[in-house]
């Protein structure tokens, strides 16, 4: 039990912190909430303006956008700020200098304890320092089939090199800057690769995709058909250089760049070899069913969610394959929804409302990358690359799995006669490349590496050994 002076110190400790800090609630907030095993940083900007209190909400590892919050009240100390749109609540008491809340998001609350400041960034060991020791430029070039959009980027150049050969960087999903930065987890794979092949006398172009941070363009809506055109352009650009081998011009892809860069090097002649970092080697479908199942088991999700989760979304990707109308899409998806909705017990009925379902799984229908995705093999371009190969993946990788994809890509190139074709699985690797426990995503803002040196080592001599 705290003694009675310790009781009357606190006390007064309080006191004093309501007169002093009363009016001080004004400033940027953060901490973090814990989901799933991993830390999520919040930030809290609250201003004044007038007699009334503004804020906005942040949530570093998911985007740096600030959200506008709808409300914020701070009386007796009690701070409460909504933002409606979200369905986020949060209601905190600030005691020295600190909020002491729960953060509510529809009805799911978890702690959250603020102090000042805004989060510190942690800066990855990899991640290279200047002055580089190779020629870096900010570079600009057009895609003439794409309305003239212009891509920037940046070329790294060998210093004691005259005619070095060069890669392409060619990153995975969703919209990505030249350093395919994961803000999530704070790691930028592109810039540590491109920085350590520069140094073995390998050039590198890497570019923000359309629509991202400096490129011009419209990404929402792009397929991957569409990225292959940026791809295109980058080597058009590369080829009126005088200060890369024109003939040997590589391309290097990450998971969905390891899906383009077939697309591209099975009709373009000035590609001269190709690297598979994750690539995929089975349609849309099966490449995200595959990565459903494992991803949740690794989270530590029930079989029973597990197998109700893949059933849906199965039902949908499905209809995708089968159909080309939207509607027609929809029209399928909503029986065959309903049909096994009506298989389950009430309680999963209950957990797992079919307006729900419609709503989300129907994004997957009107997105017009993810029925490309979905319907296309990579056999059909994997099968006509003639030039030197290279595919690897990590044994831990929890979204391109290893056995279904590696396994067929080996089985197409040296099916379809391509004389040089290597093939490896590096042990302990997940998606990233980074040497992980249980490859599971959460585990990647937790991971110091970036990319695991063995990786980088076997790419760039591999690329060396032939060009």
């Amino acid at each position: 039990m705290m003694s009675l002076v310790k009781w009357i110190i606190g006390l007064l400790i309080a006191f004093l912190s309501h007169i002093i800090n009363a009016q001080e609630i004004t400033g940027i907030w953060n901490g973090a909430i814990k989901v799933q095993g991993t830390e999520l940083p919040m930030v809290f900007k609250i201003k004044k303006e007038g007699d009334a209190y503004v804020s906005t909400l942040k949530s570093p590892k998911q985007s740096d956008q600030e959200i506008p919050v709808d409300k914020t009240t701070f009386v007796d100390q009690k701070l409460i700020i909504e933002a409606s749109a979200f369905k986020v609540v949060y209601e905190g008491v600030l005691e020295n200098q600190e909020i002491k809340g729960v953060f509510d998001q529809a009805g799911n609350k978890f702690p959250l304890d603020l102090k000042r400041g805004d989060v510190v960034t942690k800066v990855r060991p990899q991640d290279p320092k200047k002055p580089y020791p190779y020629k870096s430029i900010d570079v600009v070039f057009k895609n003439t089939e794409a309305s003239g959009i212009k891509l920037s980027g940046t070329l790294t150049l060998p210093k004691d090199k005259k005619k070095p050969p060069i890669v392409v960087l060619i990153s995975g999903s969703g919209p990505q800057n030249r350093n395919e930065e994961i803000k999530a987890a704070n790691h930028r794979p592109f810039l540590v690769l491109s920085d350590f092949l520069t140094r073995q006398g390998i050039a590198v172009l890497r570019y923000d995709e359309r629509g991202v941070a400096k490129s011009e363009g419209v990404f929402k809506g792009a397929t991957s058909v569409d990225l292959a055109s940026d791809v295109e352009a980058a080597i058009r650009f590369l080829k009126s250089r005088d200060d890369v081998d024109v003939n040997k011009i590589g391309l290097v892809g990450h998971s969905e760049g390891g899906f383009i860069a077939p697309m591209v090097a099975s009709e373009n002649k000035e590609v001269s070899f190709v690297v598979l970092l994750a690539g995929t080697g089975v349609d849309g479908k099966d490449v995200l069913l595959s990565q459903m199942k494992l991803s949740a088991e690794l989270e530590g999700i029930s079989s029973e969610i597990i197998q109700i989760n893949n059933k849906f979304t199965e039902i949908v990707l499905t209809s995708i394959q089968k159909e080309k109308d939207v509607e027609v899409m929809k029209a399928m998806s909503r029986e065959e929804m309903t049909t096994y909705h009506n298989t389950l017990d009430d309680s999963m009925k209950k957990a797992y409302p079919l307006s729900m379902l419609e709503q989300q799984l129907f994004e997957f229908i009107k997105d017009p990358w993810m029925r490309y995705f979905v319907r296309t093999d990579p056999k059909q371009f994997l099968s006509n690359v003639k030039t030197p190969i290279l595919a690897i993946n990590g044994s831990k990788d929890c979204q391109v799995i290893t056995d279904l994809n590696l396994s067929r890509i080996e089985k197409i190139l040296k099916k379809s006669g391509n004389k040089d074709v290597t093939i490896s699985e590096i042990e302990g690797l997940n998606h990233l490349f980074q040497t992980a426990k249980t490859g599971s995503e959460s585990e990647y803002p937790n991971i110091e590496e970036t990319f695991a040196p063995e990786a980088m080592k076997m790419i760039s001599e591999w690329i060396l050994k032939r060009f």
